[in-house]
């Protein structure tokens, strides 16, 4: 009898099971000859986003009928989780698609009404009802920075100063056309915002109980103009299904739920990738490819003046790259490093910036925080490059030692030198930016390794020229 060991025993437990294939499973069952109760009755235990996934391999004529079975208010669900909507919204009768899209929330409804052709949009939105396009006209009348942009208005409201037993009959009442019912916010009779109410407190609470007992009124909230740059982290750092948007006059407009807050982080985490790129945050694949241009020429531009400036530099150096041709060798090794250190620090600093309550001391405490962390690295590897290339240079290239570890000795130099001011410039350049009201992801990666590329090259040539010419005569060896 063969036993298996512990260790054939355990991989064979840490096996991920196969998942079932829901797009192949649901395939069949649209396609079936089943009737409609039974395709719908199967469709049920299916995700939304899964049938969305399915819709482009239906023909026009089978999503149709998958429309019709599954009724406007699954369908208005599946078309939020598609990524081309317009395709799907085109092949449908316009009364059709404006009873889909009316079903939606409003922060849905927008977002697909964008996507479409402006003609089309305004054909659908002179369809919707009157509650659908104000809630519609609503968020389109803040602009896409700003928080009330992302807000829904799918949510649960009372007044202050009801009953339990009056706040649970609102709950029920309103929650046939809302249901985002994870919390209650009440409101003053005025209509201004007062706090908030978890659901599960207001189901267990007893009849006697004062509903003023049960209401959060620190409750955290945005305001609709706010910027998403500039309230992203106080959202970050709640842990609520959703919170307020008010308007000036502290009036509840809407609520910004847990997955509005997933999507702004994550075009912000976009638009920050494009910009650390030397990109514009909105360039997309559907872009003309004429304004794609215009927008990245300006920046291509001042980056070719500075690689000239760098190319200057070393012309400045000339006769140490003609006398001491080996240094050109490991000048890749100096820019290469010194680059590295600024994105590094770039992206600490354009991360730590995003907090709009920093102070000017805390700013200057991160800069002089990455400066050290470059000279640190930098000391690091100078030390590890001396050893390393000195002994490359002394047996490889066979050059006598005393040239192999002056050489060696002059790069260990220029990496601490360079990756020390490369960390500085990483951090106090987006500073300097966001000082000027000037987004500091402007300080765009290309931006901070050509002005490294700069200094590295003042640096290495610099010492080379110093050292290994005017002090060690190096050019004789």
């Amino acid at each position: 009898m063969e036993f298996k060991d512990e260790k054939e025993i355990r991989h064979e437990s840490e096996i991920m099971p196969e998942k079932p294939d829901y797009a192949k499973e649901l395939e069949a069952i649209i396609k079936s000859d089943a009737s409609d109760a039974q395709i719908r009755e199967q469709l049920e235990d299916y995700h939304e986003n899964d049938i969305a996934d399915v819709l482009e391999e239906l023909t026009s004529e089978e999503r149709k009928k998958l429309y019709r079975i599954l009724g406007k208010e699954t369908v208005s669900e599946i078309f939020t989780y598609l990524e081309d909507v317009e395709t799907y919204i085109n092949e449908l009768d316009s009364e059709v698609a404006a009873d889909i899209i009316e079903s939606m929330d409003a922060d849905d409804a927008v977002d697909v009404l964008d996507e479409l052709e402006e003609e089309k949009s305004q054909e659908l939105i002179e369809l919707l009802d009157e509650e659908s396009r104000h809630d519609i006209d609503l968020i389109h009348s803040y602009d896409e920075d700003e928080i009330g942009s992302y807000m829904t208005t799918n949510f649960i409201v009372i007044k202050r100063g009801v009953a339990v037993r009056q706040a649970m009959k609102a709950l029920v009442d309103q929650a046939a056309e809302n249901d985002n019912i994870g919390t209650v916010y009440v409101e003053e009779s005025d209509g201004t915002f007062y706090g908030a109410i978890d659901l599960k407190d207001l189901i267990i609470a007893r009849d006697y109980t004062q509903l003023e007992d049960l209401i959060s009124t620190s409750y955290p909230y945005v305001y609709a103009k706010e910027t998403v740059e500039q309230c992203i982290e106080d959202l970050k750092d709640y842990s609520e299904d959703s919170i307020p948007v008010l308007d000036n006059d502290n009036r509840i407009l809407g609520v910004i739920t847990a997955q509005d807050l997933i999507e702004v982080v994550d075009e912000e985490m976009g638009e920050d990738y494009a910009m650390l790129g030397g990109l514009t945050a909105e360039e997309d694949i559907q872009e003309p490819i004429f304004q794609s241009i215009r927008k990245r020429i300006p920046w291509l531009i001042i980056l070719m003046f500075l690689g000239l400036g760098v190319s200057a530099v070393v012309g400045i150096f000339e006769k140490v790259v003609a006398e001491l041709t080996l240094v050109m060798a490991f000048q890749s090794l100096i820019l290469g490093m010194s680059g590295n250190v600024g994105t590094q620090s770039l992206a600490v600093t354009i991360r730590v910036l995003m907090d709009e309550n920093l102070s000017m001391k805390e700013k200057l405490h991160l800069v002089w925080k990455e400066t050290r962390i470059g000279f640190s690295n930098g000391v690091l590897l100078g030390i590890l490059g001396f050893g390393i290339i000195g002994v490359y240079i002394w047996l490889v290239k066979g050059k006598p030692i005393l040239f192999a570890f002056a050489v060696s000795g002059c790069i260990g130099l220029a990496l601490v030198a360079a990756m020390m001011i490369s960390g500085f410039n990483g951090a106090m350049i987006p500073i300097v930016f966001k000082k000027m009201k000037m987004d500091p992801a402007i300080a765009s990666g290309p931006l901070i390794s050509t002005i490294n590329d700069l200094v590295g090259v003042v640096v290495y040539y610099g010492l080379a020229w110093i050292f290994l010419i005017n002090i060690l005569h190096l050019n004789l060896l």
